[in-house]
């Protein structure tokens, strides 16, 4: 009976750790459930899911009970068996509201070029449309900023600033400062480093 219950807790751990790797990269809906000091746990369909300090954004605040989104970032299995982690801090969580909220990235009418982010501050995303009848930037913000807001409101307030991408650096990288301008420039495409240069006033 022993070796009985022990052999059906190793295949409940192995189906929860294959059933999470496939979903890597997945956002999920998940309540809270227990509130740590240096984590917490997620209770998404009867699994216990974590969510580390490293991976909260520093503004969010949580309640028992409350329903919360996250990213699967990866699965470890260790002596008590697979533990998912999720994720709200990642660059790739805000890819993935993006990809929920604007049904022409889905499409792959819109590409995600590249995301930055200081979770809970600002982010800032460039995108390129292979359409050019369909605006990048305005289909990301959506009528009246419908799309973004609601972005915005999942991830605290953080500041989103969305980018029209180029293969030009020097436009790129002004379109990323603006609204400040750098007076100038010095661009290392094989290092790929520059610097700008302010106005004390920017």
């Amino acid at each position: 009976k022993q070796f009985f219950n022990q052999s059906l807790k190793d295949i409940e751990k192995q189906s929860i750790f294959d059933e999470y790797s496939d979903k890597i990269g997945e956002i999920i809906i998940g309540s809270v459930q227990q509130i740590q000091r240096d984590r917490i746990f997620i209770n998404c369909d009867n699994k216990e899911l974590i969510l580390p300090k490293s991976e909260q954004i520093p503004s969010d605040r949580y309640r028992r009970g409350e329903s919360l989104r996250a990213i699967i970032k990866k699965v470890d299995i260790n002596s008590r068996g697979p533990e998912v982690l999720i994720s709200r801090s990642d660059d790739q969580f805000l890819e993935k509201l993006f990809s929920l909220e604007v049904p022409e990235i889905d499409d792959d009418i819109i590409e995600i070029k590249a995301v930055a982010r200081c979770p809970g501050d600002r982010s800032k995303i460039i995108v390129h449309s292979s359409d050019k009848r369909i605006d990048a930037v305005g289909s990301c913000v959506g009528m009246k900023g419908m799309r973004i807001q609601s972005i915005v409101r999942e991830l605290n307030g953080e500041k989103i600033d969305i980018i029209n991408w180029t293969d030009q650096p020097e436009i790129l990288i002004t379109r990323a400062l603006s609204p400040a301008q750098p007076s100038d420039l010095y661009i290392d495409e094989e290092k790929r480093h520059a610097i700008a240069v302010f106005e004390e006033e920017d």
